[in-house]
């Protein structure tokens, strides 16, 4: 007699659920993230943040890989990555700007609250991307905002005056750029990424303490990042082979 109603699980089935299990270990390393923003060790948590990010663009090309979602139906990989990404993107930053005080009270919690509310709804947004794969709005990418608020060391009123307009932007239709799925002027957009975060890694193992010279061409490589999307919307034309 069986004690037990053993079924044999697939191979094809382990493989597939093991990519989902790589994508929720970005909560965990999201959650370390806040533990380190608590202490106010921010060097540490933009590392763990940096890490849930590796995650986050590897997990994709894996599932695709192993067809998840035709070997797991009923398990959705986009609500979950969904889930991750509003962590890491949007909650993690907004808490590490809140705990910062970089804005003064009380503005650092409107700000903070601001970035949570205006992020949720986007991320209900069925419309976000174009047929360019540009994103319609800002990409809450608040990751990459509160990253260089931290690196340039902004005063109160430029992080608060960054955060309003990349509020307001989330809303109105204007393009952002996805550096890898966009294919006008891809291979400058993605070497310029590919900068921007090779300074910002610099800037993780001098803590924060860069040259100037380092914190200029962080900062130029950051403001191409967030306007050539709408540079390329007003010139369609441009990029176009």
């Amino acid at each position: 007699m069986k004690i037990f109603n053993y079924k044999r699980v697939p191979y094809a089935e382990m493989r597939a659920f093991s990519v989902h299990i790589l994508t929720a270990s970005g909560s965990f390393l999201a959650f370390l993230g806040v533990v380190a923003a608590s202490e106010h060790r921010f060097v540490d948590m933009f590392w763990w943040l940096g890490l849930a990010l590796l995650v986050d663009g590897i997990d994709g090309p894996i599932a695709r890989k192993v067809r998840v979602k035709e070997v797991l139906p009923n398990w959705s990989g986009d609500t979950l990555d969904n889930i991750i990404d509003y962590v890491t993107y949007v909650l993690l930053p907004a808490f590490a700007l809140y705990e910062s005080g970089m804005i003064g009270e009380p503005w650092s919690f409107v700000a903070a609250g601001m970035i949570v509310v205006s992020s949720a709804i986007y991320y209900a947004d069925t419309g976000m991307k174009t047929d360019e794969y540009f994103f319609s709005g800002f990409p809450v990418v608040w990751n990459m905002v509160i990253f260089t608020l931290f690196v340039i060391d902004a005063s109160a009123t430029t992080a608060m005056i960054i955060v309003g307009v990349s509020v307001v932007l989330t809303f109105l239709p204007i393009n952002f750029l996805h550096p890898v799925r966009v294919k006008r002027l891809r291979p400058l957009n993605l070497g310029i990424f590919l900068f921007w975060s090779a300074l910002g890694i610099y800037s993780l193992l001098m803590h924060f303490v860069m040259p100037q010279w380092a914190v200029v061409l962080f900062i130029i490589s950051g403001i191409y990042l967030y306007c050539i999307g709408a540079v390329l919307q007003f010139f369609p034309s441009l990029g176009r082979q």
